[in-house]
């Protein structure tokens, strides 16, 4: 009898214990619920995107030197893939051997201008000293002070004079109105030699296809002897630096959802021990089976109803991300912090930078003008001016 009584005080002090910890457990997970739990949703249905620079030819050709592999990192504007210059370089020295020769040719038509204003002047001084004689010999014909012959031969030679101006008025007329307005650089036979130039200028430089941005090669498919087209993609370069996760919640978990709200991520790449941050970006316009190349015939009688995911996109932070890459197409497990619910839901302005651009294509040109310039000294000492 003494020893059972110790043994149920022991027993009763145990599920006292228990009870006080139970109690205390649920106590907690209630107030981590309240304040934590029902502000969070997870889902591991989540995986990494970026974008994807597929790199095509601008001109067509043959490749002869593939300069990168896949998995390499390339800078913007270096060389990855050169084609075959042969024909472009002949349609080079052609644009710039008919550049020179249109300079002379307008430059001339200048000088031929010149020199019809200067027969023009010598057609009116020779008709005013034939129409001198003409009046002379008309008023010497009533007193016979000349012979009828003479005065034939006047009125003959007033009326070719004439002619010879008003051939030599429509010739400058004629040559006039082809440099009417333009110097010989301005002239449009010039430009359009220049534009061929041009032309054959960039399609020399765009046999060296270089990168549009930085980034790692992916999915090359050229080899040195590939015909390629503009129509041909070459090989898909992923900046690493900008990427974001899309991570597919049901309908059932966006009520709470706005902009801007704080998001924790992992990777199974590198586990629970990396913890990513970043921010909800925004709620796609629909979700994939809106999209879908068929979507689903739901107007009939067995019709299931099935909960559908939104594709929701999540930024990252650029310093996390340079510390440890995501390859695209990872797996991510996310949550999102839904406490604060005064962002919007869905907004017109963007909630980062989306605009990309390169600068690599704009400045393939630069080397025609000074091409252009040095034709221009070489054919055309003293251009610029008309006569």
């Amino acid at each position: 009898m003494s020893e059972t009584a110790p043994m149920n005080g022991n027993r009763l002090r145990i599920v006292i214990i228990v009870g006080v910890v139970a109690v205390a457990a649920a106590l907690v997970w209630l107030a981590y619920h309240l304040l934590v739990g029902r502000y969070a949703q997870s889902t591991d249905d989540a995986y990494v995107q970026g974008d994807r620079i597929a790199l095509s030819a601008q001109e067509s050709g043959t490749a002869v030197a593939v300069n990168t592999a896949n998995t390499q990192f390339v800078r913007q504007g270096q060389v990855l893939v050169v084609l075959d210059q042969s024909d472009a370089k002949l349609a080079l020295a052609e644009a710039e051997a008919k550049l020179g020769s249109t300079l002379r040719s307008v430059s001339g038509l200048f000088n031929l201008v010149a020199a019809d204003r200067a027969g023009v002047d010598s057609a009116e001084a020779t008709l005013l000293q034939v129409e001198q004689d003409l009046e002379r010999a008309r008023k010497l014909a009533p007193i016979q002070g000349v012979s009828k012959g003479d005065l034939q031969h006047a009125e003959a030679a007033y009326k070719t004079a004439s002619d010879a101006l008003a051939k030599a008025q429509n010739q400058l007329k004629a040559d006039s109105a082809r440099v009417l307005g333009t110097t010989v650089q301005t002239n449009p036979d010039v430009k359009l030699a220049e534009a061929q130039l041009r032309a054959a200028w960039l399609a020399l430089v765009r046999t060296e296809i270089r990168a549009p941005v930085s980034g790692y090669v992916s999915q090359n498919n050229v080899e040195p002897g590939d015909q390629v087209s503009p129509s041909m993609s070459l090989m898909t370069i992923v900046p690493m630096d900008h990427v974001w996760v899309e991570a597919n919640y049901k309908e059932t978990e966006l009520a709470g959802m706005r902009i801007g709200q704080p998001v924790t991520l992992t990777a199974d790449m590198y586990g629970s021990a990396v913890t990513f941050h970043g921010r909800l970006l925004g709620l796609s316009a629909g979700t994939g089976s809106a999209f879908s190349l068929l979507p689903p015939e739901n107007a009939s009688g067995n019709w299931i109803k099935i909960i559908q995911r939104l594709p929701v996109r999540i930024g990252l932070d650029p310093a996390e991300l340079k510390q440890h890459p995501l390859p695209l197409g990872l797996s991510m497990q996310v949550t999102v912090d839904t406490r604060d619910r005064n962002g919007p839901r869905l907004s017109e302005l963007p909630a980062w930078s989306a605009r990309q651009e390169t600068d690599v294509y704009a400045s393939q040109e630069r080397g025609a003008e000074a091409l252009i310039d040095k034709i221009v000294a070489q054919n055309l000492p003293a251009a610029g001016t008309a006569p």
